[in-house]
């Protein structure tokens, strides 16, 4: 059988990503190569690798064995390939960060924690740009990397997309609107709407979703704490908008239910704002490769919890 890293990485994006579509877009390839691939690989093995019709995907004996060979063998490649690259630079790297999120801890903590595991030597600070607009501080070069869902056209700024994401409607698990299978603009015309404290304008529900329809909804209350707003949600004290990713534990742990806005999901991308000479630099590659891979993981935690 010829196995190649690439089949590996294959089974790993399958595993996290849980569909097709998720995995290729990982992977930068096409839909249609990569079934290709999987089609090449299996023929080699004379057995399936996934079953065609779970959804979201799952692996079949087959799969999951050459996923545990592929969670086994490929950090030993990538920590030697993040050897190499320290040997071959001698740069130490620096990454300041700052975020336009309250929600975005959820999963930017753990993905420092981890990232400081593979690169120890990347000095690293984080900040948040609730009452300053970051771009020009990163052109300036006082931050490395913002984390924004507002893409801006600046001068010397690349824009990295990090992961799609789907905002939710945060219900107690009583709630009646858990007995709609998604919510109606005219459904919030009655609750109280627990938000973080930034502009209307920069909250999707509003800007996409309430303000298009018309619709106000009967009180706004606000809060910074995540975990505040969760449980003023379970108290029925009120609803609130947040992605799937702030959402994922909370789901898992029954406190809250959640329900998509609208009939197809309201949904964003965020992305991730570096100079133009940073792209493409070892330590700044693998921040954002463990980020989509930290918030992936919370994502369908979140999905697992709905189903």
């Amino acid at each position: 059988m010829n196995l190649e890293i690439r089949h590996l990485r294959t089974l790993q994006a399958l595993a996290h990503e849980g569909s097709l579509s998720a995995a290729a877009e990982r992977l930068h390839l096409t839909q249609s190569a990569l079934s290709h691939q999987l089609k090449g690989l299996e023929a080699q093995l004379g057995a399936p690798l996934y079953q065609r019709k779970s959804r979201p995907l799952r692996l079949t004996r087959q799969g999951e064995r050459l996923l545990a060979l592929a969670d086994e063998v490929l950090p030993r490649i990538d920590a030697a390939r993040r050897d190499l690259q320290r040997m071959g630079t001698g740069a130490r790297g620096r990454l300041f960060i700052a975020i336009e999120c309250h929600s975005c801890f959820a999963w930017l903590m753990p993905t420092m924690d981890r990232y400081r595991h593979l690169w120890p030597e990347v000095e690293m600070d984080l900040t948040t740009s609730f009452a300053f607009d970051p771009l020009p501080a990163l052109v300036r070069g006082e931050l490395d990397l913002v984390v924004t869902s507002d893409p801006r056209p600046v001068s010397g700024i690349h824009y990295e997309p990090l992961f799609e994401h789907e905002a939710l409607l945060a219900l107690a698990p009583d709630h009646p609107l858990t007995q709609r299978r998604w919510i109606r603009p005219q459904d919030l015309r009655g609750e109280t709407l627990i938000t973080y404290p930034v502009e209307r304008t920069r909250l999707d529900v509003f800007s996409r979703f309430l303000d298009p329809a018309g619709i106000e909804p009967a009180a706004v209350r606000q809060t910074e704490l995540t975990v505040m707003m969760v449980q003023l949600v379970a108290s029925r004290r009120g609803v609130a908008v947040l992605p799937d990713w702030a959402l994922a534990e909370y789901l898992s742990g029954g406190q809250i239910t959640a329900r998509p806005l609208g009939r197809h999901g309201l949904h964003g991308t965020l992305h991730a704002a570096i100079r133009r000479q940073d792209h493409g630099m070892p330590w700044m590659t693998d921040f954002i490769q463990t980020a989509r891979e930290v918030a992936g993981l919370r994502a369908r935690g979140e999905h697992d919890a709905r189903s």
